[in-house]
């Protein structure tokens, strides 16, 4: 009996696991729902800013959970060619401030807008007029939303789980913002799978963005012959090429037909004095072909 109150005891806690994890989506969804609602002039203007950069750089910083935020921020903007770094808070008040120049814009993720690492570097860039500071913040009176050239009024959520303490739909709405920034910076610089591919040359998604020219062979390495070429001769080059296939051109170097190591055996059994044939008498005309 006592086992199996303990099973059964074991198997409530699952259950209650199950509603504990559709209770911290269920907050999130809601988070989501309010970004969605928020979202105004202020995001278009400092979508417009980013791709106006030109001469500088995206420079993200938070701290906390905002600051792993910033990461991701950074991260992305930077797979799709927006040169985007991501700069320690603590650390920019003992040297790496130096990373922020002239003509780059500076966006600051903070909940609060109050966080006490940033504001020097809010303080460092109010004295540069060709510094942009984007200011994402839920706190309109926050020293942050004032001090900033572009604001961004994340709504007040309510994060999941006990005391309302957890930046859970608080961050979950921040990583939101910063993917539909991205996406919407991708869309208007036509930003397509062979520019992904530039910036992601390793990886999963490498292999599955790879081009024919990526794979094809190039130069010596291809069995090309002469249309005028004897079959004694293509069967030599076929052999030390060891592909099973010739590429025939014609005297303009143009490619005009294709014959394959199958072709070859099949011809030689049907064929009288195959090997004093010219190629042009039996390859097969006008082969597929697809752009590199």
């Amino acid at each position: 009996m006592l086992l199996l109150k303990k099973i059964y005891g074991l198997t409530d806690m699952k259950k209650k696991f199950k509603v504990i994890a559709k209770d911290v989506i269920n907050h999130e969804i809601v988070a989501l729902k309010k970004l969605r609602s928020s979202i105004g002039n202020s995001f278009d203007q400092t979508v417009k800013t980013i791709l106006n950069c030109k001469n500088g750089k995206i420079i993200i910083s938070g701290v906390g959970k905002s600051g792993i935020i910033g990461k991701k921020w950074a991260a992305t903007l930077s797979s799709i060619g927006i040169a985007s770094f991501f700069l320690d808070a603590a650390n920019a008040s003992h040297g790496d401030m130096g990373q922020i120049t002239s003509n780059d814009i500076v966006i600051l993720i903070s909940h609060s807008g109050e966080s006490n690492e940033l504001k020097n570097i809010i303080n460092f860039t109010s004295r540069n007029k060709n510094i942009k500071l984007v200011g994402i913040t839920a706190k309109k009176d926050s020293f942050l939303y004032k001090n900033s050239d572009l604001k961004i009024l994340i709504p007040i959520v309510k994060e999941a789980g006990p005391g309302n303490i957890v930046p859970t739909s608080s961050t979950t709405a921040q990583l939101a913002l910063g993917d539909a920034m991205a996406i919407a910076c991708m869309k208007y610089k036509n930003f397509n799978n062979l520019d992904f591919k530039k910036f992601h040359p390793s990886g999963s998604l490498s292999i599955k963005l790879k081009t024919v020219n990526d794979l094809m062979l190039k130069g010596n390495k291809i069995p090309f012959v002469s249309e005028n070429t004897l079959m004694k001769k293509a069967l030599k080059i076929i052999t030390k090429k060891g592909l099973g296939v010739l590429i025939i051109k014609n005297n303009k170097n143009l490619t005009t037909g294709i014959l394959t190591d199958g072709d070859l055996k099949r011809l030689s059994e049907k064929t009288g004095n195959f090997h004093s044939l010219k190629i042009i008498k039996v390859m097969k005309k006008n082969p597929v072909s697809i752009d590199k």
